[in-house]
């Protein structure tokens, strides 16, 4: 079976960048004057994603102005931030500019409603991580929200009445400014991250892409742009797709439940899931964008450390199996336990758990090698011939127990063929 083709223009999902199309991981950071509130306002806990509380909880703007004064977070290091990002196997970071609720994480010359003028804190954190991730070589991308804006009058507000708005007065004095200022002032934005386009027309949508690309050419936009015009498709949050498929895509992603920190979210995920839902995306051609929530103070919580720890020994060892691949044809049988990844001429086998012997029915091709990824140690694999006549792949794998990774196990196969070859079901 081929890969499923996106709805809509093929080309408008090529990123044409070959940074994102095998970058295959990076990290999303959500953090502004939520976090001061961490999921609860007046001794009311949200039930929804931590960022979104001052929309949720009807909290009045003048109130929720007011966490700007509290907005000091001195254990924010932008340094540490990008070095932890590449230590952890991530290539790209996307930084929430602007959210939602309107603050800008930047010194903004068109809204004093931002980090600069408005804190105590006084620093321009786009400028400090701007400058982190070209040292780093972590290519430097920032989140917009470009219809959704709480704090200014025409700006859209999710499921209340946006009918007395003029939106096209809030495009022309603080979204186009803004996006033009972050294109303008922080060198080079490998990637704008816009989000929620709400009831942005086709016209305004491709009106703010024109904007971005007579700026910076090469600057990435998300799917989530609206109307289509993006250069590649953003999934819904969390949302990975059944089938692979063609062109460039990508999956944002928590460790919890919400992306921005909430003192009240303890659900996390181990990092047996994350790396099997990675592996998941990575299989059908995606990126996957995990988001980090730091606290008020700047600190990342210790349980996001402690999990993407994890993860970054895993791509150690076993890293050439999620970087610049692939996706991989459908597999029609069910397979609990296997997930493949591929590269040209290579097949990558994950084992969630260990197996002594494995069979994969109606695979035709030549096997030229096979090897146990994070050790090296071969594997005897054979292109036989079952009795109905089919081809299959038949491995004989370790007796060993510590042979095997303790999460994903991986089988790197070196194919006579470039492509995967998979018979058709009689």
């Amino acid at each position: 079976m081929q890969a499923q083709k996106i709805k809509g223009d093929a080309a408008m999902y090529d990123t044409k960048q070959k940074w994102f199309k095998e970058a295959k991981y990076g990290m999303f950071i959500h953090w502004g004057l939520y976090s001061i509130l961490a999921g609860e306002y007046n001794g009311q806990v949200t039930d929804n994603i931590a960022e979104w509380i001052m929309n949720d909880l009807d909290i009045p703007i003048p109130e929720y102005e007011k966490l700007a004064a509290q907005f000091n977070p001195v254990k924010f290091n932008a340094d540490e931030y990008v070095r932890k990002a590449r230590d952890w196997g991530m290539k790209y970071l996307t930084f929430t500019a602007k959210h939602h609720d309107g603050f800008a994480l930047y010194h903004s010359h068109c809204s004093s409603y931002n980090v600069v003028d408005a804190t105590p804190f006084g620093r321009d954190i786009v400028a400090e991580l701007g400058e982190a991730c070209r040292k780093y070589d972590v290519k430097f991308c920032l989140y917009y929200s470009q219809a959704q804006d709480w704090h200014h009058p025409d700006g859209y507000i999710h499921k209340k009445d946006n009918s007395g708005k003029n939106f096209r007065r809030y495009l022309d004095e603080k979204c186009l400014p803004q996006i033009k200022e972050l294109l303008t002032g922080y060198g080079d934005v490998h990637m704008l991250w816009l989000d929620t386009p709400m009831g942005c027309t086709k016209e305004e949508s491709q009106e703010i892409y024109d904007l971005i690309k007579s700026i910076q050419p090469n600057c990435i936009v998300s799917g989530r742009i609206g109307n289509q015009i993006g250069d590649y498709m953003t999934t819904g949050d969390n949302a990975i797709p059944s089938l692979p498929f063609h062109g460039d895509w990508e999956v944002p992603a928590t460790l919890n439940d919400t992306f921005a920190y909430s003192k009240h979210d303890h659900n996390w995920k181990n990092p047996e899931q994350i790396i099997h839902l990675m592996l998941r995306i990575n299989s059908r051609g995606g990126n996957y964008l995990l988001n980090i929530g730091p606290k008020a103070d700047g600190s990342i919580p210790e349980e996001s450390c402690r999990i993407l720890d994890c993860i970054a020994e895993y791509l150690k060892c076993s890293g050439d199996s999620v970087y610049a691949t692939k996706p991989v044809p459908h597999y029609v049988y069910e397979m609990d336990n296997v997930i493949f990844t591929g590269k040209d001429y290579r097949l990558y086998i994950h084992l969630k758990k260990p197996v002594k012997k494995l069979l994969l029915n109606n695979i035709a091709n030549t096997i030229e090698k096979a090897y146990l990824l994070h050790s090296g140690k071969p594997v005897t694999g054979s292109c036989v011939k079952s009795c109905e006549g089919d081809s299959c792949w038949m491995f004989d794998i370790s007796e060993d127990e510590s042979d095997f990774h303790p999460i994903d196990t991986v089988i790197c196969v070196e194919m006579g063929e470039k492509d995967l070859i998979l018979e058709s079901l009689k």
